[in-house]
């Protein structure tokens, strides 16, 4: 990888980190077009990249993440973080089968794009409107966690998108959308922080090369990237969701899991 194909990578998870289409899916399919074999180091990059992503929830939510006066919230984060570890954990072979197979991705994609075609019916009393408040109290324990176990689904099903799923969950437990939103953002932050420091760990111990300086520069080019394209990609997908609902994304999931599909039937793509 050198230092446009990381910028260009980092651009694509910025965008897509918080948008239900899955950024690990679109991360995926750029890899071969822009001629970028995977190895530990590529691995570890799209990791880190999108837990820089996710910082500027941090950022945006500051006075949300900080309040320490309100310590219920930091609990349901992490009680909705858990069946995450846990099947990350015992899964964790599979996820790394699937996250190589192509085809299961597209097919994910292209199934969970005709899945949000119906979410703003399904879930028609989930309304988000300009003066809809976000309202911490009505987020459970209970339901923390199964918006947790909603979250798993991303992790057994690579390319569906882990914004998807627990906005999703959270709709299902009667939250309007933007509390669904921001409870998914703000999940996130732990999942992504897990999920870095152990790939890390883990290619620190097996390939300990990786951390050679030029790659070190890589990863904070691609992470102060991502960082400032998913900054100004919030703001716009609430204000999408609110203007047009998911079924536009469920469009989008559609025709590029097509297309995908496409590209690897004729080998065009592998």
């Amino acid at each position: 990888m050198n230092t446009f194909q990381s910028i260009i990578i980092a651009i694509i998870e910025g965008i897509t980190e918080f948008l239900p289409i899955s950024s690990t899916a679109h991360m995926k399919f750029a890899n071969p077009i822009l001629g970028i074999s995977s190895d530990p180091f590529v691995d570890l990059f799209e990791i880190v990249i999108q837990l820089a992503a996710i910082a500027s929830v941090v950022v945006i939510y500051r006075k949300k993440f900080f309040d320490f006066k309100q310590i219920s919230f930091y609990i349901k984060l992490f009680v909705a973080v858990i069946p995450a570890l846990i099947f990350g954990a015992l899964l964790k072979k599979h996820i790394d089968a699937a996250l190589g197979n192509l085809w299961v991705i597209a097919i994910v994609m292209l199934v969970g794009g005709i899945v949000l075609l119906f979410i703003d019916q399904l879930f028609e009393k989930a309304t988000l409107t300009s003066n809809a408040n976000s309202n911490d109290e009505e987020i459970s324990y209970k339901k923390s966690f199964v918006i947790g176990c909603f979250q798993v689904l991303s992790i057994i099903f690579p390319g569906l998108s882990r914004s998807a799923a627990t906005i999703i969950g959270g709709m299902s437990q009667k939250l309007n959308k933007k509390t669904a939103l921001e409870f998914s953002f703000f999940l996130a932050v732990p999942t992504m922080l897990a999920a870095s420091a152990k790939s890390t760990l883990d290619v620190f111990k097996t390939n300990p090369e990786v951390f050679a300086k030029d790659n070190l520069i890589l990863l904070l080019i691609g992470a102060v990237v991502a960082f400032l394209v998913a900054l100004v990609t919030v703001q716009f997908f609430i204000r999408i969701v609110q203007k047009k609902g998911f079924a536009l994304f469920g469009w989008y999931r559609i025709v590029l899991g097509s297309t995908i599909l496409a590209l690897l039937y004729t080998q065009y793509l592998h």
